[in-house]
């Protein structure tokens, strides 16, 4: 699956992030293309490869470059109106310094990408997908001209060189705190932090998030500080902390149940069928006036023909990407996401299927080759239980 993810999201010339040269040669990590991007899958000759950084994460600490991805800064008196509009979140119900996990909308319902938004008293700060950028900068860009032909006051800032690090494991809060002023024990899952790192005297934000389904942090930094702290983190986790790459991560966000942007979402694919209506407040389902609302609020009451499922794999190989899941003769969904889950020991995955066909503890074949199929049987999200800090 993750393969096909890269190729999937690589075209036209690479870009590297401020750690290129840090992965590459420090950290001797196989590097590949990824969402425009030279980025590291993995680093077998310092950790040993995906299965050990999976374990790391989930057992310790582990250390990712998410630099790839758009991080932007909304400005103005306008701000939360314009978000409110064009998203499914409801900013007048977040409290400043937390953090949400949104969806940038379609006017017919449709999800243009998913977002994490965070309201501070001055601006709102979004992290969109690396494959998205361009597409959801000009997307947004549109209708903040619109916004302003209507006399509203709103700007938008691409923070497009910054970097961002991923601290992520049951021991990643142990090892960030002596770094940094702000009180972890405070903060909790989905808040963030403006903040001094105290070894180099450098602010950053500090947002207790993450793909992993582990407890965790997200920091933004200036690109000229990006390798300095990657050195100050991995020093301060000794054995504890591992750097790892876009392989283990996508297993570990399979495990938590977490989409993947242009395989588990799409912009022909609406929030309630990628279940994920628990990501509207209702304040947004009953008042309407979004972008997509209407569409949306229809199938709230009136339901959907597929729906985004978990499945894990009875016994056999993982049913990946594009696997047909069928009940008899009956073609009845396919997968969006699969892989080997090193908890479960098992083939794990995502599919949309018939509506009918989506109840908890049903079970499918799935043709995973021409002559092979396996069993596959329904099952919540996520596959390995969180362990966020509330």
């Amino acid at each position: 699956m993750l393969m096909a993810t890269l190729r999937r999201f690589s075209t036209g010339a690479l870009k590297k992030t401020a750690l290129f040269d840090f992965h590459a040669n420090d950290l001797q990590a196989k590097m590949v293309p990824f969402a425009g991007y030279e980025m590291p899958v993995e680093y077998k000759e310092r950790s040993g490869g995906v299965l050990k950084e999976h374990m790391q994460c989930r057992q310790k600490a582990a250390l990712f470059d998410v630099s790839h991805m758009g991080q932007l800064k909304i400005r103005g008196r306008d701000r939360v109106e314009f978000i409110n509009y064009l998203t499914v979140a409801d900013l007048n119900q977040v409290p400043a310094n937390s953090a949400v996990l949104s969806l940038i909308m379609m006017s017919y319902g449709g999800i243009k990408d998913d977002t994490i938004i965070t309201r501070f008293e001055d601006h709102i700060g979004m992290v969109i997908n690396a494959g998205c950028k361009d597409k959801d900068l000009e997307y947004l860009n549109h209708f903040l001209q619109e916004f302003r032909n209507k006399g509203k006051d709103v700007t938008i800032e691409h923070l497009e060189d910054r970097a961002l690090l991923a601290l992520q494991g049951p021991m990643a809060a142990g090892i960030l705190q002596p770094l940094v002023e702000a009180d972890l024990a405070t903060t909790k899952f989905m808040q963030a932090r403006y903040t001094q790192l105290k070894p180099l005297n450098e602010p950053v934000l500090v947002t207790r998030c993450g793909y992993t389904g582990e407890d965790g942090f997200e920091i933004s930094i200036d690109p000229s500080k990006a390798v300095d702290l990657a050195r100050i983190l991995l020093s301060a986790g000794g054995e504890n902390l591992l750097p790892c790459g876009l392989g283990a991560r996508d297993s570990l966000r399979l495990e938590a149940g977490m989409c993947l942007y242009g395989h588990d979402l799409e912009e022909n694919i609406t929030p309630i069928e990628a279940s994920l209506l628990w990501t509207i407040p209702k304040t947004k389902r009953t008042n309407g006036g979004w972008l997509g609302a209407d569409t949306v609020m229809q199938q709230i009451r009136d339901g959907t023909q597929k729906k985004r499922v978990g499945f894990i794999v009875q016994d056999g190989p993982s049913a990946r990407e594009g696997v047909v899941l069928y009940s008899g003769a009956e073609e009845v969904g396919k997968v969006s996401s699969g892989t080997f889950s090193p908890i479960l020991k098992k083939g794990i995955g995502m599919a949309y299927v018939n509506s009918q066909h989506a109840k908890t503890g049903l079970e499918y074949e799935a043709k995973i080759r021409p002559n092979k199929s396996v069993q596959v049987k329904i099952e919540k999200m996520p596959f390995v239980p969180n362990n966020y800090y509330k």
